[in-house]
């Protein structure tokens, strides 16, 4: 059984959901970032980590790949071409969504004090809702890459719940509506059933 440190209001939500889609048994040992349990297997601190066996694999996006890959769901196979746009599409949410929505974030709680610049959320948030744009023409329907859920919807609905609760705006309808739609997958409800806390 995989076991599962984080907490399910971390990027750890990315990684229970994806267990859940594919059907794997898991423990969640909540712990939040820089706890002891945390640092003994992620030098970084951050949260979560997943443990297989002997081996502690840090990074939401390096655990959900190496889940989909190992038991060969939510992912196209290594080296077809549909594998490459899943990755492009990966790192798209990675560096146009995560990235600025971490930004804020840092500026409103991770950094210290006095190196915080509140005025810069204005500009991320124009940023974000320009980049959520784009991905609405991006979007095959009903999923990103058309028929197939991959693991970059997981992050991207993963992104748009974040935006939502820091008050960034998810106003495009196209996006509203796929992210309502995958809000209701059984796995996706069972993380929250499973997981209360």
């Amino acid at each position: 059984m995989y076991k599962v440190i984080g907490k399910v209001a971390t990027r750890t939500f990315r990684v229970l959901w994806t267990l859940e889609e594919i059907g794997q048994p898991y423990e969640l040992i909540e712990a939040g970032p820089h706890s002891p349990d945390v640092l003994a297997l992620s030098p970084s601190g951050k949260v979560p980590v997943l443990v297989d066996g002997d081996a502690a694999i840090p990074d939401s996006t390096a655990i959900i790949t190496y889940l989909a890959d190992k038991h060969g769901a939510l992912t196209f196979p290594a080296g077809s071409v549909e594998r490459a746009q899943q990755d492009a599409l990966t790192h798209a949410i990675l560096d146009e969504m995560d990235a600025v929505l971490w930004t804020g974030a840092r500026h409103v709680f991770a950094l210290p004090e006095d190196k915080r610049v509140p005025e810069v959320r204005k500009s991320l948030k124009w940023e974000f809702e320009r980049n959520i744009n784009r991905f609405a023409d991006r979007l095959q329907g009903p999923f990103l890459m058309g028929d197939t859920m991959t693991i970059a919807d997981i992050l991207c609905v993963h992104c748009m719940n974040w935006a939502i609760s820091a008050k960034f705006p998810v106003d495009n309808d196209k996006m509203r509506a796929y992210g309502d739609m995958m809000r209701q997958r059984d796995g996706y409800k069972r993380v929250h059933e499973n997981n209360p806390g």
